[in-house]
């Protein structure tokens, strides 16, 4: 019933679970907190948050120093067995509990992640599918405006901004399961209500909750993820659930304009509420609690009545109140994005590269009916290119990427900037692409050129996007989460309202000058990545952000 023999979890094993499952790692994991790990007991996060002093964790007075050389090797601390001497400490009972998710069997597991990673699928495809048929929403509710028509394709992403950041220590307090259900039901509510929408500000206000609880398989399926998988394993499954946002956004339209075609625009609404639907079923049939804090909680809870013992706790207790759960979720990102150098840097990068994903979303449809005659469903296949380069870039960041810190950690001379080279090679291809895409549509060449110009484009978007992930990881180690977050935030407004003046800007400078402009932009971010591995190190070095 109380925990026994174990094996001491390791500082970069408790720091990797964590930016994984989508919190701080002075949050437990599944192994343990960052704040019990040899060399480092202290107070709880709520004592330092009721003002206590923690002067012995160093990462709390100096978030931005990168990986230390000890936590690259799953060896630290050592791996023997240890036993804890308080007997009222609740922990699995025994290396092969079956309440542990990771002794689940083998069906129950890989069907848990294959089921979160079609809803991870589904939430971005519903982020474009419908751009094709904006034209015919346009008609429908008797609008001209060429702002609204961009906004409401982008208001989706809008969601993501803020729906992350309730959900995160919702599920800190309450699993993942209850998240995944609740947001499940709402988004199907609220993709229901944009099918039926009778006016633009109702359909864009639906538009934006669908993005906000769509959001939730985004943050919580890393987590679960990790949960189930072991860590020798977990790539794999990983690189499955991300194929969700990488080529969701990309394939959704060429879905949505055949469907736009042959049923109508809301047609796209109801495709996806029927999915949601299926997947919502299917997950309160299927998906059981996988959070190990959680669970160990419940299980605690039924000892205390079983045994009259209130003395027992549960070994991943955070200590935490929901307030204080909150206060990090929200606040942390905030101070780290006007605070940190690396982290403010980093966002600005992304921010402005995610942009030009939704200005190219929101235009498409303009740009393949106005400059080629292209209608119906045949729209959606200007996305191709996109998609198809950010498989790409994916597939090469996976590969290359890895085998390029493999090297470094192996030479003993790994740091986190080593994961910028190939966002320094791929920033190239964004404005390439954007100058391809820009010229080939201006002057009407064959359909495929400007295309294959997108294809250039989605790669540079994605060796920006991952390696900026990773990086941030490495950077912030223990408050990593609240870097990827304030990172999402700013990308998402921007993505959100950037494209508004897209139409107005190809009207004022056509198609051939305006995609230049957003070009000669990326090539003055060409510079940032080469700029932070000469002096990365050094702005760490210097850096005396507190939290």
């Amino acid at each position: 019933m109380i925990k026994g023999l174990y094996r001491e979890p390791t500082r970069s094993e408790i720091i990797e679970l964590a930016a994984e499952e989508g919190h701080d790692a002075d949050i437990p994991t599944n192994a343990g907190s960052i704040q019990n790990t040899p060399g480092n007991r202290s107070p709880t996060p709520k004592q330092a948050a009721d003002g206590e002093k923690q002067s012995n964790l160093e990462f709390e007075k100096d978030i931005e120093k990168g990986l230390r050389p000890e936590s690259l090797s799953s060896e630290e601390h050592g791996e023997e067995q240890s036993e804890e001497s308080d007997p009222n400490i609740v922990w699995w009972d025994g290396p092969n509990d079956p309440q542990n998710p990771m002794n689940w069997p083998f069906i129950k597991k890989w069907g848990t992640v294959i089921l979160v990673s079609a809803i991870t699928f589904l939430t971005p495809l519903a982020s474009s599918m419908f751009a094709p048929g904006v034209p015919e929403v346009m008609k429908t509710f008797h609008s001209t405006d060429d702002m609204l028509e961009g906004f409401m394709v982008s208001v989706y992403v809008l969601g993501f901004a803020f729906g992350p950041l309730i959900i995160a220590p919702l599920s800190e307090m309450y699993g993942r399961l209850p998240l995944y259900h609740s947001c499940n039901v709402c988004f199907m509510i609220f993709t229901i209500a944009a099918a039926v929408s009778s006016d633009m500000g109702m359909f864009i206000a639906f538009r934006f909750f669908m993005g906000c609880f769509g959001g939730a398989p985004l943050v919580l399926g890393g987590g679960t993820i990790a949960d189930l998988i072991p860590r020798e394993q977990r790539g794999t499954a990983m690189v499955v659930w991300m194929m969700g946002p990488t080529i969701g956004p990309c394939v959704g339209p060429i879905i949505g304009g055949y469907l736009t075609e042959a049923r109508g625009w809301r047609w796209n609404f109801w495709f996806v509420a029927i999915l949601a639907g299926a997947f919502t079923i299917m997950s309160m049939i299927l998906m059981k609690e996988t959070s190990g804090p959680v669970i160990l909680e419940r299980k605690t809870k039924r000892l205390r009545e079983e045994t009259g013992n209130l003395k027992l706790k549960s070994q991943l207790d955070s200590g935490l109140s929901p307030k204080h759960l909150f206060i990090f979720s929200i606040v942390r990102p905030t101070k780290m994005l006007t605070r940190s150098t690396i982290c403010f840097i980093m966002s600005v990068y992304v921010a402005i590269t995610y942009a030009y994903l939704y200005i190219l979303f929101t235009t498409f449809t303009a740009v393949y009916t106005n400059q080629y005659g292209w209608h119906g469903g045949s729209v959606g296949l200007s996305f191709l290119g996109l998609g198809v380069g950010s498989l790409l870039g994916q597939f090469v960041f996976t590969h290359w990427g890895n085998k390029t810190v493999t090297k470094h950690i192996q030479q003993g001379d790994f740091k986190p900037e080593h994961r910028l080279y190939i966002m320094a090679q791929g920033g190239f291809f964004l404005p390439v692409g954007l100058f391809w895409y820009g010229w080939s549509v201006h002057a009407q060449t064959h359909f495929m050129v400007p295309i294959v110009g997108t294809g250039f484009v989605g790669y540079g978007l994605l060796t920006a996007f991952m390696p900026a992930n990773t990086y941030l990881v490495d950077v912030f180690t223990v408050h990593a989460a609240s870097a990827m977050a304030a990172n999402t935030v700013l990308r998402s407004l921007c993505a959100a309202l950037i494209p508004l003046s897209s139409q107005k800007m190809y009207a004022a400078l056509g198609y051939g000058w305006g995609n230049s402009l957003l070009g000669f932009v990326s090539l003055l971010l060409v510079p940032v990545p080469f700029l932070l591995i000469k002096y990365g190190e050094r702005i760490r070095a210097r850096s005396t952000v507190k939290l």
